[in-house]
């Protein structure tokens, strides 16, 4: 299979970030809407209500500390280089489901990928009356492992579609959600938009 053309789109993701009540730890979760390169749909039925529970790949962070630095209005978090793991959703497994962080990782793990450097994302609030805020991310990650699996009767392996990683561009809501799940004090939701590394970008 021929890797994703640099520069163009490689996938598209969502998910949330959870804040742990215990240690105050980050890991962020979900689902693809869609991975270049792969032929047929990624959600089964995406006009359901619970989206994610026909997710067929998933997605999962290993948890990290972020450093939060503050600049006037602007809030900037600072977050360590580390892992997230890809998961394919096989058929009577259990179903991902926003409720229970744990569900996004039940699946094959097929790959794993590693951010390249410490990412730095910021956030901002406009005035009240505006009713709007912002939050931004941007990081590099390379793949540091994966393994063969069939999806819509094809057989792929993402270090072919992506032998020199990704960068993504991330925007989280507006606000938290309420009533996060157990364990859990913070949950905010998240759009992720990557495209392909270069070869000379990888090393």
């Amino acid at each position: 299979m021929a890797p994703v053309i640099p520069a163009s789109v490689a996938w598209y993701v969502t998910g949330r970030f959870y804040l742990a009540s215990k240690d105050s730890t980050l890991q962020d979760l979900g689902y693809f809407i869609h991975l270049e390169g792969l032929h047929g749909p990624l959600l089964e039925d995406p006009s359901g209500k619970v989206a994610e529970a026909t997710a067929r790949l998933t997605f999962r962070s290993t948890p990290f500390k972020s450093v939060t630095l503050d600049n006037g209005g602007l809030s900037l978090s600072v977050d360590p280089v580390g892992d997230f793991t890809v998961y394919l959703t096989e058929q009577g497994a259990k179903r991902p489901h926003f409720d229970d962080p744990e569900s996004f990782s039940a699946g094959r793990p097929i790959a794993t990928f590693r951010r390249a450097s410490v990412v730095v994302g910021g956030a901002f609030d406009g005035p009240a009356s505006s009713g709007r805020s912002l939050s931004l991310n941007v990081f590099t990650a390379r793949i540091v492992w994966s393994t063969g699996f069939e999806l819509n009767g094809a057989r792929y392996d993402l270090k072919d579609l992506l032998p020199h990683g990704i960068t993504q561009w991330g925007e989280c809501g507006p606000s938290a959600l309420a009533n996060p799940p157990q364990g859990f004090s913070k949950v905010v939701p998240f759009v992720g938009s990557a495209v392909a590394v270069a070869p000379g970008l990888s090393r």
